[in-house]
């Protein structure tokens, strides 16, 4: 308590002070405002974190996640610049006289325009930013990137970072700073994707043509954000071209797609629809086998946006993902998905107040069952629901202040299993597992101040609030984790509360333009849990809230910075050390029966964790020549009671090496070379040291928890992309992509398993499992 009153009076100070100087500061005395849109000339999508630079006054602001800009400055005349990554600045001149609304579009970097003055100066931003351990990943650097089976994919390009480990080979689920998979929180359009697979983790359910803007937080979470400890992925879709009708999409070896974007009527309304399907199940009534024809495998995706400009104060944006993955064969069936719904309305309530309100809806599902024709046929089903409304409101104060304040109301649904038998005949009877239900709620504030020539400063706090309700019945257990007795809560009866102050801290010491040193601190708390067996991650993965007997996982984090850009910002570095000190750490005890499981709470155990690293990272942009070199050495470690006799032992994400080289060579105006190689040191495992014999049964004995190690992972990709000749007045445009998954055929283990010998029991072996061998695609991707 002592602590948590600290950082409010901590926090409360800070505020205070940020209005006593906003009084108190020059821009008071006649100030106006210049505000607007920053947009794409060719497709009018709003740029998010395009820099606006007054250069009389060597400061200046980004856009916010909708292109919005707000700037006040004193009476006279200041000329600001408007640049973004990839296209050509624009620089502006204002008399300032009164508030002014200014919209700029951007043009592409390989076009040319005549009508504003274009610099060829790059921005800093990596250097300038408040923010540690955030990374952008601009669309155009992933669809460089070799893709597996040619489906270029957001995650895999993310597990290329540093601080990001892949959890297993080919799979979509990730780690980052040594957090487990389900410490990720991961934003569509702001609504949450609980499983981010198809095909059970190969392609991720990113449809890179509908995407925007990718961005990921490696613990630095902004204060308007929370609910996980480890990271927050971002990832914005496309607004649609509000300018003319467009196609684009791409015909592969395992999937096509086909996006189309453009106006409805007029440029104040515009619309994307994009869908991506596979089709190996098109192939299967022509195998010889005729086990085979009528199976079905295959996903598909839709992504859906409407956006349409009221007025200049008012915009309305509508987007919606709907995807699914289907298994089935004459044994068994499986499918999962995701939807997702977000209804956002940006409001101006003057040039310096920009305001958000927003509706969402989120629904991740599983079913596995087997066909009604076989004996003890069955379905099990699972389905998880959220719905929230949100409010985000941020206040331009001066070129050199911002304030952001808001709050989240989320209400969980959490349907765990229901198991039932089909048919008349069927013995099977139904069982169902008691739903979870949980309000959470979320109310920050956070400032970002320029209080020095060379300082700046970020700071919040958020308060979360976690409420468990019924119909609900608790489970109470002794010290050993055995059920006792039970406690029945009535509906809409609330038994339980958790919360607590989630402060947020950021520096940034600017030695000059091309380098700077960087500090943050961050506490994050998590609510809901993943209940998995594999690090691979199944579709089967059950989520669980906290409640009497979990207490939800905290997290403190602080890291440390350098970030040095050499050659007019086109070779960015950084160095970065961090700590990560996580309670309430939750692992499962030894041969924990996770599903269909009414206990499920007895089986967990609680405990301590911490991770630590560097971080390195050289980022290359130039024109012809570009990609980024990282490294991270990391240590990840578990203190839980029960388990490992209460020794530490490794955390089953911790690798303490990581190499990620990814380069692309533009070899003539059309052709590009892309490539990358990965290395990693292998996951830690329990594998079995010894056996004894009972009764004539063979019994293993298992090593100390994750002592063992898989052999160390490594592959290379490569990828080579051939463009259509340019035309004057060409619309339709075209390229072939042929990339070559683990060029030099390296057989990295997927699984081990520990096999008896068939002719002598006695006898016992290690069977290694790998996924992939050379893969190579081909895929025609085109536009128009």
């Amino acid at each position: 308590m002592k602590r948590k009153l600290f950082f409010l009076a901590l926090t409360t100070s800070l505020i205070i002070f940020s209005f006593q100087k906003l009084s108190a500061f020059s821009f008071d005395a006649t100030s106006y405002t210049v505000s607007g849109h920053v947009t794409d000339a060719e497709t009018g999508e709003e740029l998010i974190g395009a820099s606006v630079y007054v250069k009389e006054l060597g400061t200046g602001t980004v856009s916010n996640q909708y292109g919005f800009y707000s700037i006040s400055l004193t009476e006279g005349n200041f000329t600001l610049g408007y640049s973004y990554v990839g296209y050509k600045t624009v620089e502006k001149t204002f008399n300032f006289k009164s508030n002014l609304n200014f919209d700029v579009e951007l043009v592409p970097d390989a076009k040319f325009i005549d009508e504003v003055v274009v610099s060829a100066e790059r921005k800093n931003s990596n250097v300038s930013s408040l923010e540690t351990g955030t990374i952008k990943l601009p669309i155009q650097s992933i669809r460089k990137i070799p893709a597996l089976m040619g489906e270029v994919d957001v995650i895999k390009a993310i597990q290329l970072l540093p601080g990001v480990q892949s959890t297993s080979e080919g799979s979509s689920g990730y780690s980052v700073r040594g957090g487990s998979m389900d410490q990720n929180l991961v934003l569509l359009d702001e609504a949450t994707v609980y499983n981010a697979s198809h095909f059970i983790g190969f392609f991720s359910v990113f449809n890179n043509d509908a995407i925007k803007d990718v961005k990921l937080y490696k613990g630095d979470i902004p204060a308007s954000s929370g609910g996980r400890l480890a990271s927050l992925l971002d990832v914005r879709m496309k607004e649609g071209n509000t300018k003319q009708f467009s196609a684009k999409g791409g015909i592969g070896i395992i999937s096509s797609r086909l996006t189309l974007e453009g106006p409805v009527l007029d440029e104040n309304t515009s619309f994307l629809l994009a869908g991506r399907r596979t089709y190996a199940d098109i192939f299967l009534p022509f195998a010889s086998n005729e086990d085979i024809q009528d199976n079905k495998i295959h996903f598909y995706d839709l992504n859906m946006k409407v956006n349409h400009i009221i007025n200049e104060n008012n915009r309305i944006f509508i987007s919606g993902y709907f995807g699914r993955d289907v298994f089935e064969n004459i044994f068994a069936g499986m499918n999962f998905g995701n939807k997702t719904f977000s209804m956002r309305w940006n409001h101006l309530f003057s040039p310096k107040f920009f305001s958000n309100f927003s509706l969402i809806y989120s629904l991740y599902d599983y079913k596995l069952f087997t066909p009604e024709d076989q004996p003890s046929a069955f379905e099990w089903k699972s389905n998880l629901k959220d719905h929230s409304i949100k409010s985000d409101f941020i206040y331009y104060a001066n070129p050199l202040t911002t304030y952001k304040f808001g709050y989240v109301l989320t209400y969980h649904n959490l349907n765990p299993g229901l198991a039932r038998g089909l048919g008349t005949e069927n013995l099977f009877s139904e069982y169902k597992l008691p739903e979870n239900y949980a309000l959470e709620h979320g109310m920050y504030f956070q400032s970002e101040e320029k209080i020095a020539y060379r300082l700046s400063i970020k700071y919040g706090l958020r308060l979360s609030i976690f409420q468990n309700f019924g119909d609900a019945t608790v489970y109470n257990y002794d010290e050993n984790y055995n059920s006792t007795d039970s406690t029945i809560y009535a509906k809409g009866e609330f038994f339980n509360t958790y919360a607590g102050l989630e402060p947020r801290l950021g520096l940034n010491y600017s030695f000059n333009d091309e380098n700077s040193l960087k500090a943050s601190y961050s506490r994050t708390r998590q609510y809901l849990q993943l209940a998995q067996n594999s690090t691979a991650g199944t579709p089967l993965d059950i989520w669980f809230p906290s409640s009497p007997n979990v207490k939800p996982q905290l997290s403190d984090q602080v890291s440390i910075g350098y970030f040095r850009n050499f050659r007019q910002n086109t070779i960015e570095t950084s160095v970065e050390a961090y700590y990560k000190k996580m309670r309430n750490t939750i692992d499962f005890k030894d041969h924990a029966n996770l599903l269909l499981n009414p206990k499920l709470e007895g089986e967990l155990r609680f405990g301590e964790a911490e991770s630590y690293g560097l971080e390195f990272m050289i980022n290359i942009t130039e024109k012809k020549f570009n990609g980024w070199i990282s490294y991270t050495l990391s240590r990840t470690e578990r203190i839980i009671e029960g388990i490992n006799d209460g020794h530490a032992y490794f955390a089953p994400y911790d690798k303490p090496h990581d190499i990620a080289i990814v380069l692309n060579y533009q070899l003539t105006d059309r052709l590009l070379i892309g490539s990358n190689w990965i290395y990693s040191s292998g996951l830690p495992y329990t594998f079995p040291t010894g056996r004894y014999e009972i009764l004539g049964q063979i019994v293993p004995v298992y090593s100390d928890r994750n002592s063992f190690r898989y052999p160390d992972y490594h592959r290379m990709d490569l990828s080579i992309t051939l463009t259509g000749k340019e035309r004057p007045g060409k619309r339709f445009n075209g390229e072939w992509n042929l990339s070559v998954y683990n060029l030099y055929n390296r057989k990295n283990a997927w699984a081990i398993n520990f096999v008896e010998d068939e002719n002598n029991p006695n006898v016992t072996y290690a069977e290694k499992t790998y996924l992939f061998s050379v893969i190579p695609a081909l895929t025609y991707n085109f536009s128009f």
